[in-house]
């Protein structure tokens, strides 16, 4: 499995780095969504894990750009992973193309739900 975690904080790309190793899988990281954006242009990606919160260009309008692209990374489940609960933030996520919404300080257990989704959804497109 092809993850890729875009988030500006290098310490949550390192928690998740540890958590997803635990499962076997190795985790590409962006510092930002650009870098991402060309990351998971150039890639083959199972599953995009994204901060909302980053400087420059936001998670939202990351996911938009990616969900508009037309290309094969338009169909990758995205998550959003943030601190940010406010009322109405899941539903500009969903609106925005998201997939779902992990919440920070993210727990292993909603972690590995989430990549069992991801795998399921993989196998059903048939990709391996």
């Amino acid at each position: 499995m092809n993850v890729i975690y875009i988030d500006d904080d290098a310490t949550n790309r390192a928690l998740l780095r540890d958590m997803l190793a635990i499962e076997g899988i190795t985790m590409a990281e962006a510092p930002d969504a650009r870098t991402g954006l060309k990351m998971i242009s150039e890639g083959d990606f199972d599953l995009i894990l994204m901060d909302l919160r980053m400087p420059d260009m936001n998670g939202l309008t990351a996911i938009r750009q990616l969900r508009a692209g037309g290309n094969s990374s338009g169909h990758v489940p995205i998550v959003v992973v943030t601190a940010d609960i406010s009322e109405g933030v899941k539903e500009l996520c969903r609106g925005a193309g998201a997939d779902d919404f992990l919440e920070k300080p993210v727990y292993m257990d909603k972690l590995f739900d989430i990549i069992a989704f991801a795998r399921r959804r993989t196998k059903r497109s048939g990709v391996a």
